[in-house]
């Protein structure tokens, strides 16, 4: 319904801020490592998600793609709302997460505050692959970012597909090939590359 909010920050507080916009002003829950990166006072763009039930309504707010898409693959664990979501995130820095799903670190997950064993365990088989850094490989840079996001709506993880693709990036070297033709290519390595032929 709303992807993001852009206005004038006027209060942060632990687990929210006030954002102006248009002459509302909108409270929006977000990790509080979000929260202490955005300046006071300063116009900021808060990329969001509306929660809604019955009986309630409640906005949060990301500072980029990549921690609403994290917050959005945490609701996806059981045992896991939008409350705990935030409070995992404000816990653990982005990249620790990503490095702790990625090596199967159970004791780094269980050292967030209010994360369990068991809710740590249903997050790395829930997660594990999942939240590769699309910064730390130089293959989802324009145009293969949608390719990724394909192979992985086709229900591969995030790192297989990378992988896949930076393997067939290698394999096609025609330059003779329209760009089209090249990305059309290297989409097609890949899912032999994932098929294992």
């Amino acid at each position: 319904m709303f992807n993001s909010i852009q206005g004038l920050v006027t209060a942060k507080t632990q687990d929210v801020i006030f954002l102006l916009s248009n002459n509302i002003e909108w409270e929006i829950s977000m990790p509080i490592n979000d929260i202490q990166s955005l300046p006071l006072n300063k116009e900021s763009r808060i990329l969001t998600w509306l929660y809604h039930r019955e009986d309630q309504m409640k906005l949060f707010g990301f500072l980029n793609e990549r921690r609403r898409t994290t917050f959005l693959e945490l609701l996806k664990v059981e045992g896991i709302g939008p409350k705990g979501a935030v409070k995992i995130m404000s816990g653990i820095s982005q990249d620790d997460l990503e490095k702790a799903l990625e090596n199967a670190d159970i004791a780094r997950l269980e050292a967030v505050p209010g994360l369990g064993k068991k809710t740590a365990q249903k997050m790395l088989l829930s997660l594990k692959g999942k939240l590769v850094s699309s910064g730390s490989n130089n293959i989802v840079s324009s145009p293969y970012n949608d390719l990724v996001e394909a192979l992985v709506g086709m229900g591969y993880d995030r790192k297989q597909a990378i992988d896949a693709l930076t393997s067939a990036q290698e394999t096609v070297k025609e330059s003779n090939l329209t760009a089209a033709e090249k990305e059309k290519l290297v989409f097609k390595e890949a899912i032999v590359y994932l098929s294992g032929v």
